[in-house]
């Protein structure tokens, strides 16, 4: 077994709920014959990474270093890792460990993070027991399969949201194979939705860019929108009624605005959800029969959407609007991303 170069990985650390993180060190799991070490220079902060710190999603593994949007260098590397020598730049996004072998019904179907061994890059445990720690520290270890290259053209900075913002929101649209033509409605302008104008027009589609926030208008259609709805304006709404083949729900819409997303679509139309929204989801059933409409979900991406979500983005000029902070303000921009102030996606310099 190879020696990692850090025997202590120092980070930035949650010790209880909230948003406060301060620092801490853990020592790593054993360098494993396929893992890889990474010295992290960037990582992204998630809103993710927030519900978590919060404990809005469930129970949290404390001590907790978060952070799921990872780009680093390699310096250490097992000695079945042949994907990656020492020096190379790659990014890791939110899972760390699966099986990958297309031994369970989940990863055959490039759906790695549904994979019943997947362990999450943080507030998860490794089948030893070991607790998965995150981007916010100075290393990161992990099997080497979920750490990928970042295409040369892509400045190493705007990286980090395109591991975890850039495949939730491109994942769906291979899947559901959005193509040339279709008509396409984004709801929420915001760190995955400034993604999702972006990767929607590159593919050929006529995007829709739906928001309150009509100062957003200009962006949006710079981004690649085609058409920006006030979601405030009866009349804007009513001009496209019936009109989209698909709706990326990309912001914590209330539960009961799902009618209103349903007239929006065109027959056999599909509303794909990204985003949580709070309590139940309440529907007429004649909705579903007179329309043919389906509403369906999606996680992050596996491996190999993985790379074609930044090959893709390197090919077409996609990038994230990003906002910097040094790892030691951390602090500052988790209240900063918590306020809803970040313009979109806040990457941490380390």
């Amino acid at each position: 077994m190879v020696e990692g170069k850090i025997g202590k990985i120092h980070g930035w650390a949650a010790m209880g709920p909230g948003l406060k993180v301060e620092p801490w060190s853990y020592t790593p799991r054993p360098l494993g014959d396929h893992d890889i070490e990474i010295k992290i220079e960037y990582s992204g902060i998630c809103g993710s990474d927030l519900h978590t710190l919060k404990e809005e999603w469930g129970p949290t593994i404390f001590p907790a270093i978060v952070g799921h949007e990872i780009v680093g260098k390699v310096i250490s590397k097992g000695k079945a890792v042949t994907e990656h020598n020492e020096g190379d730049l790659v990014g890791v996004g939110a899972q760390v460990y699966g099986c990958l072998q297309g031994s369970c019904n989940a990863c055959s179907h490039n759906l790695d993070p549904h994979c019943p061994k997947a362990v999450f890059t943080y507030n998860a445990k490794y089948p030893d027991g070991q607790p998965a720690q995150g981007g916010y520290a100075e290393a990161v270890r992990l099997d080497a399969s979920f750490a990928i290259k970042i295409p040369d053209n892509i400045d190493p900075i705007h990286a980090p949201p395109l591991m975890c913002a850039g495949v939730t929101v491109f994942a769906p649209m291979l899947r559901k194979g959005v193509k040339k033509g279709d008509r396409v409605g984004i709801v929420g302008i915001g760190g995955l939705g400034h993604l999702a104008i972006q990767y929607a027009h590159a593919l050929g589609a006529e995007v829709v860019a739906f928001s309150h926030s009509p100062n957003k208008q200009k962006q949006c259609l710079e981004l690649g929108a085609t058409a920006f709805i006030d979601t405030s304006n009866k009349d804007e709404l009513d001009a496209v009624r019936g009109t989209l083949n698909y709706l990326f729900i990309t912001s914590n819409s209330k539960s009961n605005q799902y009618n209103e997303f349903i007239s929006w679509m065109a027959f056999e139309g599909t509303i794909v959800l990204l985003a949580i929204p709070e309590g139940k989801m309440v529907f007429s059933p004649f909705d579903f029969i007179r329309t043919e409409v389906s509403i369906t979900g999606s996680m992050i991406g596996g491996v190999n959407v993985l790379k074609k979500t930044l090959e893709f983005a390197a090919k077409n000029n996609i990038r994230p609007i990003i906002e910097k902070y040094p790892i030691d303000k951390v602090n500052e921009a988790l209240q900063h991303m918590d306020a809803g102030k970040a313009r979109y996606r806040i990457v941490l310099t380390h």
